[in-house]
């Protein structure tokens, strides 16, 4: 059991749980404007090969992160008219948001690299790693703490950030308007429209920073289809922190921790198809277990039109 549960374990989860989180804030700041954005995994998946283009073109990291942002709020911008704009149904809307990322991206991947699966370069820059100063001396706490990519840190001041804009702020709770009650929110002169535009944009966004956090921070590559569920397993975090960002970080911890344990469980001679399962089966039975039906019917509600 030491050889599983060790430090680096848990380091590795710290690293495993950033896009899983980033995507997921996302889609609870889209659940809470009354928008069930079913396309996070579309939108990470942009992000990520975005950042790889990004970094190939310039070579330079901070560019590579507005280069993925930029992208990303491009589908977004498209997701929003489609749903808001022109009344779609929204959860159409995300799946075919997925598959267009999934088949640009392979197309483009071959269009740009001229390479088929993946692309790799030995001499590309991946996301710096910060080691913080007094932490980094703990024994344990240090190893599993310190060390990270900017972006690792940079999620945990998103989700103390966004728990303070959504509950301590006047725009926060207009925001909170908009999705609860948008019919009232109207009346009161609260412009919807215009805050499930933003909220969409900040969606798209953070899964930029989520694909970037895949492609150049947990690795420095990109692969057709790298983000494998993970938009999915973000939009269950969503719906099991109930769209408040410190239950959407927690659910996160959760997911990120397991998809680090069935990496680590390939090291104990287990079969690796079963072992890669783990993650997905965890998000299946935390569905199962999901006794709150709050949001189930906001996503049923979103399925007919937009509001």
């Amino acid at each position: 059991m030491d050889q599983l549960f060790d430090v680096s374990l848990f380091a590795s989860a710290l690293r495993m749980v950033t896009p899983i989180l980033l995507a997921a804030l996302g889609g609870a700041i889209c659940a809470r404007v009354g928008l069930f954005n079913v396309g996070l995994e579309g939108l990470m998946l942009i992000g990520a090969f975005s950042a790889i283009v990004g970094n190939y073109l310039t070579g330079s990291i901070a560019v590579s992160l507005l280069f993925a942002i930029g992208c990303t709020l491009v589908f977004s911008l498209l997701f929003a008219f489609m749903s808001i704009q022109l009344q779609a149904n929204v959860i159409v809307v995300g799946i075919a948001l997925n598959f267009l990322a999934l088949g640009l991206t392979t197309f483009s991947l071959r269009a740009i690299f001229d390479v088929k699966g993946a692309y790799y370069d030995k001499n590309m820059i991946g996301l710096p790693k910060l080691d913080i100063p007094l932490i980094q001396d703990i024994p344990w706490l240090g190893d599993v703490l310190s060390g990270h990519s900017v972006l690792v840190y940079a999620s945990i001041l998103i989700v103390i950030g966004l728990h303070y804009y959504m509950f301590r702020t006047v725009s926060g709770f207009r925001l909170l308007a908009a999705g609860e009650n948008p019919t009232a929110a109207r009346s009161l002169g609260i412009k919807v429209t215009r805050i499930q535009y933003g909220a969409v944009l900040l969606c798209g966004a953070l899964c930029g920073l989520a694909g970037a956090q895949l492609s150049l921070g947990n690795v420095t590559m990109f692969t057709e289809g790298m983000t494998a569920g993970r938009g999915f397993i973000a939009l269950v975090a969503t719906m099991l922190g109930q769209s408040n960002p410190l239950g959407v970080a927690g659910a996160s911890l959760l997911f990120g921790f397991m998809e680090s344990l069935s990496i680590r469980l390939q090291g104990f001679a287990l079969p690796t198809h079963f072992t890669m399962m783990v993650p997905y089966v965890v998000t299946i039975l935390a569905m199962l277990f999901f006794k709150d039906k709050g949001y189930m019917q906001e996503a049923r509600k979103s399925s007919g039109s937009s509001r």
